[in-house]
């Protein structure tokens, strides 16, 4: 009976929608795709201008939540194709999905906005009959923008239940034949969703550009100064030789998510590295592949730089520069080294996916100084991109955590090439398998080959350290004295996490000492290999590997500690793990007192490490830690002492906080001067090894705090804005928090919350310090995580 019901409801409201949707039909005409892109010789005064008059608004109200892969009903506002491209349906994050997705990557998979429209992705501008009226009546934007301004968000505190905030909600994502009933059922939910309204000034704007028709003018044509990097780079990149294809090949695969920019040209221009079907010179067709190491399809292709379009968002901004020092080192390591391409490799699947084959005839030190050279921006990699919510990928990590990197020793380096040649096959990585399933025998073989493969390394590190050799500091990479990439700290928070250079916060409970192998291995696992489209099995089946290569970078950098002190830290480390996993973890910790030449005088040998390496950093590259680890106390009363004060903080009341809580700091009569500090909840747990029930192993009284100067992570949770003069009351009201009480108490003290008609004059000064505070690395934060508290 209840089948036969919902199957008749289903079809009354498909009914009514097909209703809709013809009467629509017979009053505004059928819709089609509308070419609304100007001519540069239309240049009507009485006509918006889109870039200068409309995107800012769009960008600062909008693509704060529609701005990434997880955007509410994939509608991308942070360009004019995404806008014109529209909104669907289908979910990008479906944690139910048994069958890979298709992709629906803007400005890849399709390449205009008919293809999209072919591809399930329905309007959100008016498609039918153009006339001012319809161009308003027809459009979702501006019926949903409109709705906000008949109801405006309720004068409360606290949103009620009427409002759905979580990340995996139902969205309703309505087309123009079902505004109507929208409305009705959902008369609070005009956009922007669960935030104040547009002002009256910026909803006129928007709603002159939509009325007049939503046309936009063509981005005006880069400089010559920029054609010129371009004709240089990409005649590089598409070099005849085959040491310059295998080159570019794995410049691609590991740059592919890079937003790439000229740091002496004017700022502003990125680019991304694509494949296409045309050479330098002619408009670029982008080949649509699932994977960057997929078959291209054509036997020949071009290397080229596509400008990105989009307004740059925090969670998705990975610069990296090119210039003519990069491009001379790229030279050196690629094409005047010494070795030979003799056959380029093909793209079989099974040998595409595994680097140490696609790439055997590169050499392994350019391999990894070219990684190396960037690390933050590998290791970002997989800790920001390319995915906008990455819960089942970030759970295999702790929340605050520093890496470190072996250094490319030429004698090490030499053994490592022979070694991995050796081991190629043993290094497969399973970003082409799948399963609907997850069992103790995917762990079971999974520990078996890495057992295989740390055997045969701990041969390769005996033969290195067999003629007198000791493992001491030196192994440690030091960023050759002037590369500040050589020391990171990794912040997570829930699903997503931040990289930061520099050892930050208090010595943290593990660190990361990564080789090449291990780096390359979490690229092509969760970088190049990760595909965020694909079915459930893949997406767990990449994070239980990943527990593989966590568990190496910790075993390197125990193997820094003596044996006695190594097994003590895995067994806090890995509290209450599950028996079938025990005897692997214990097997980390193997005795290696006899090369260890660092010669420990304190009874907390890890401690003395980590002391150790903040000393032989120094100040020099990466600057100290001043909050979370002073040498001395500031003054009390003074900003510093209560930053200082405050990244005490530690225990089970950091249950109450949001995981990224930004304060802004008020100077008085300086408004333009006012700081910024991030102030991040370390959450602890027994261990990261489960899978699916995380919320078991979290140890809320071990919980730490970790403040840091400026903005740190794309997804804030809480605004406050404390006068300078108020900041020790914040601090100690912070931390007498006791309760859920006490925290909202503090927040009607302090806090700007989403109801707040200040809501939206911080985020514009937060966006305008970040900006000035990080120009080249800034992006628009995104509001997805805003709490209702």
């Amino acid at each position: 009976m209840k089948k036969s019901f919902t199957a008749a409801l289903l079809l009354v409201l498909t009914g009514c929608a097909v209703y809709a949707s013809h009467q629509l039909d017979l009053q505004f005409g059928e819709p089609q795709v509308r070419e609304r892109m100007l001519s540069e010789h239309n240049h009507s005064a009485e006509l918006m201008e889109y870039r200068r008059d409309v995107k800012p608004i769009l960008d600062n109200r909008c693509v704060v939540c529609h701005g990434c892969y997880d955007a509410p009903c994939q509608l991308k506002l942070s360009s004019f194709e995404g806008i014109d491209r529209g909104a669907t349906k289908a979910k990008v994050y479906d944690g139910k999905r048994l069958l890979a997705s298709n992709v629906s990557r803007l400005f890849i998979d399709a390449e205009n906005t008919q293809q999209w429209r072919n591809k399930g992705f329905y309007p959100v501008l008016n498609e039918r009959l153009q006339t001012p009226q319809n161009n308003l009546d027809g459009s979702v934007m501006y019926r949903l923008l409109a709705m906000k301004q008949h109801q405006p968000l309720p004068k409360v505190t606290q949103l009620g239940s009427e409002f759905d905030f979580a990340l995996n909600r139902d969205q309703q994502c309505p087309k123009i034949e079902e505004l109507d009933s929208f409305e009705k059922d959902y008369p609070l939910w005009g956009m922007p969703y669960g935030l104040p309204g547009l002002n009256s000034q910026e909803f006129n704007t928007v709603k002159q550009w939509l009325e007049q028709g939503a046309a936009v003018r063509e981005r005006g044509a880069l400089g010559p100064e920029y054609q010129n990097k371009l004709a240089l780079w990409e005649g590089f990149l598409n070099g005849p030789s085959n040491k310059h294809k295998l080159s570019a090949r794995y410049i691609y695969e590991h740059l592919f998510i890079a937003h790439l920019y000229f740091p002496d040209l004017p700022a502003g221009e990125f680019f991304r590295l694509v494949r296409s079907y045309t050479p330098s010179g002619e408009p670029i067709r982008v080949i649509s592949t699932r994977r960057p190491y997929d078959d291209p399809g054509v036997e020949v292709f071009y290397y080229r730089l596509q400008r990105v379009n989009s307004t740059i968002t925090a969670k998705e901004h990975m610069p990296y520069s090119l210039d003519s020092g990069r491009m001379l080192r790229w030279h050196q390591w690629f094409i005047k080294a010494d070795y030979a391409v003799n056959e380029l490799p093909s793209y079989e699947r099974k040998k595409s996916a595994n680097p140490f084959i696609s790439f055997a005839q590169l050499p392994v030190k350019s391999r990894y100084q070219f990684m190396l050279e960037e690390a933050a921006f590998t290791i970002n990699g997989f800790i920001k991109g390319p995915v906008c919510r990455g819960q089942i990928a970030l759970n295999v990590i702790d929340d605050h955590f520093w890496v470190l990197f072996v250094d490319p020793d030429e004698n090490l380096m030499h053994k490592v090439e022979r070694f991995i040649t050796k081991e190629s096959d043993t290094l497969n990585l399973p970003a082409e398998k799948s399963s609907q399933t997850l069992s103790l025998l995917n762990w079971l073989a999974y520990s078996k080959s890495e057992s295989e493969y740390l055997k045969e390394k701990e041969s390769l590190k005996k033969l290195y350290f067999s003629k007198g050799k000791k493992l001491e500091l030196d192994f440690i990479w030091d960023g050759d004295g002037d590369n500040d990439n050589l020391a990171l700290t990794v912040f997570r928070h829930f699903d997503s996490a931040t990289v930061k250079k520099g050892l930050l916060g208090k010595q943290p409970k593990t660190a990361w000492l990564i080789d090449y192998p291990l780096l390359e291995r979490i690229h092509y696992l969760l970088v190049s290999g990760f595909d965020v489209y694909g079915n459930t099995g893949h997406q767990l089946l990449t994070r239980l590997y990943m527990d593989f290569l966590r568990m190496e970078g910790e075993r390197n950098f125990l193997n820094l500690l003596p044996s006695a002190s190594a097994k003590q830290e895995l067994e806090f480390w890995y509290r209450d793990e599950e028996e079938s996993v025990k005897k692997y973890i214990d097997s980390l910790a193997s005795g290696n007192d006899n090369e260890l030449g660092i010669a420990y005088k304190s009874a907390n040998p890890k401690a003395e490490l980590f002391e150790l390496l903040q000393q032989r950093i120094g100040g020099k590259l990466l600057p100290e830690d001043s909050i979370n680890r002073p040498v001395t106390m500031a003054a009390a009363g003074s900003m510093q002492h209560s930053l200082q004060t405050l990244a005490e903080f530690n225990g089970e009341a950091i249950s109450y906080l949001p995981e990224v809580l930004l304060i802004r700091v008020g100077k008085a009569g300086m408004q333009g001067g006012d700081e910024l500090y991030t102030l991040l909840s370390n959450r602890a747990r027994s261990n990261v090894l489960t899978l699916l029930r995380e919320k078991s192993t979290l140890i809320p009284k071990e919980q730490t705090v970790t403040v840091i100067n400026g903005v740190v992570g794309a997804y804030p949770n809480t605004f406050v804005h404390v006068p300078e003069q108020k900041m020790a009351d914040f601090v100690a009201e912070l931390k007498a928090i006791d309760s859920e009480q006490a925290y909202r108490k503090l927040l009607d003290h302090y806090g700007i919350r989403r109801t707040s008609s200040q809501f939206w004059s911080y985020s514009d000064w937060l966006h305008h310090y970040y900006k000035r505070s990080e120009p080249v690395a800034s992006g628009l934060l995104d509001f997805n995580r805003i709490e209702n508290r």
